[in-house]
């Protein structure tokens, strides 16, 4: 695994204000995390998205929702699975309006410099831009390739509506120029923001479930954005950052759905900055690939409670290490979803019962006895199901994020 490198370029001191002996003093200034993504390889032929093939001569205009607020905000770019140096043309950020319009956008600036290289596997963090936002605010992050950036470090699962125009249109406000449209980020890291003191981050770490799958697209209605409204309205300042990553697994790696929890929970959970807690739900695509055999569910290795129990009892492990609070989440039922079996029933039922009284985890979100259906605990609420037996609808997702003990965070 290549090792992350950060190119930064070294900031001053923050001025603060003069004024003598009567002058109130300024808060600490520190930069939090307002929003992070988990990246992943480019996805096979089979079920591209465009990030195989990559980017030439286009502008990636992609929209975000930061959790923290302050005066000023820098952004995070990965290449992490390029095969090349990734040459950064110019990029603007601005606040989102509707349908892919932006608001105010304007230059973001890497060492001083409007372009920047990425070395194949290293990551990049842009200068401060002074752009105020408020917890909860959109913004769009516009990214101008002239080149072509060969295979794109991506989040195929975005739920957010994302735009390509060809030719450089990080200056423009409208959205006419950008005929093509998708639902994943390309190249994305994180968005960091200037807080007045460090913000503790809660961490939701997970599969298609904490990512949002079948969510309303640009409403913002993951568990974890509902998590982060319920965070604000009870007068928290700890910020939301959804690891959620579609089709991911405790144990295995696959060609579509990134690397197992085990190998990306250290750069996914533990290296986020300010983490405090984190909420673990994984383990149901363990569970599920042994009765599929599709290309993205390879290798479709039967698994047990017990090697489930054994990757989560690692990952806890290593939360533990770092002083991280660790919530376990039972895994929601999935009777009438494509990979279900009755054996994959009983696994789920077992790895329930452990996370519910094993006492190994800090506390317990108990998903499944909110989010089953009372007449037929193997299957979801009728109420909360999106469609396809396994992921929630909106109402779902909030129902998940009110069962969250907000104390235990």
């Amino acid at each position: 695994m290549r090792r992350f490198r950060y190119l930064a370029a070294v900031f001053g001191a923050l001025l603060v204000a003069g004024g003598g002996a009567s002058a109130a003093p300024m808060p600490a200034q520190s930069w939090s995390a307002g929003w992070a993504v988990p990246d992943s390889a480019p996805l096979p032929a089979s079920v591209d998205n465009g990030s195989a093939k990559g980017f030439r001569n286009d502008t990636i205009r992609q929209v975000i929702r930061v959790d923290a607020g302050g005066p000023q905000v820098r952004v995070r770019l990965s290449n992490r699975y390029g095969t090349t140096p990734l040459r950064l043309t110019g990029a603007s950020i601005g606040y989102a309006g509707k349908a892919g319009a932006v608001t105010d956008p304007r230059p973001l600036t890497f060492g001083g410099s409007r372009s920047a290289v990425l070395p194949e596997g290293a990551r990049l963090r842009s200068d401060p831009a002074t752009i105020p936002v408020h917890p909860l605010d959109s913004l769009t992050v516009n990214l101008y390739f002239a080149g072509a950036t060969g295979p794109a470090t991506n989040h195929p699962e975005a739920r957010a509506t994302g735009y390509r125009a060809k030719g450089d249109h990080t200056a423009d406000t409208g959205v006419s120029a950008f005929t093509d449209r998708g639902t994943s980020w390309y190249f994305l890291d994180g968005v960091d923001v200037r807080t007045a003191g460090q913000r503790a981050a809660v961490v939701p770490f997970g599969d298609s479930i904490t990512d949002g799958t079948n969510s309303t697209v640009d409403a913002d209605n993951r568990y974890p954005d509902e998590l982060a409204e319920r965070l604000r309205a009870a007068g928290s300042t700890d910020t939301v950052l959804n690891s959620g990553l579609s089709g991911n697994r405790v144990l295995h790696d696959s060609p579509c759905f990134g690397e197992r929890a085990l190998a990306r929970f250290g750069r996914d959970v533990l290296d986020r900055p300010g983490v405090r807690s984190t909420i673990i739900l994984e383990g149901i695509n363990d569970i599920g690939a042994s009765a599929q055999a599709s290309e993205c569910l390879l290798p479709n290795t039967r698994v047990t409670a017990r090697q489930l129990i054994a990757g989560y009892q690692r990952l806890i492990h290593a939360a533990r290490a770092r002083g991280i609070t660790v919530l376990g989440a039972t895994l929601l039922p999935f009777q009438g979803a494509d990979y279900y079996s009755p054996q994959g029933e009983l696994v789920r039922e077992r790895v329930n019962d452990w996370i519910r009284h094993s006492g190994a985890y800090d506390a317990v979100a108990d998903f499944d006895r909110v989010m089953r259906d009372p007449a037929h605990p193997g299957k979801l609420n009728p109420a909360y199901d999106s469609g396809d037996a396994l992921h929630p609808n909106d109402r779902g997702y909030r129902v998940m994020a009110g069962a969250i003990d907000l104390g235990k965070l």
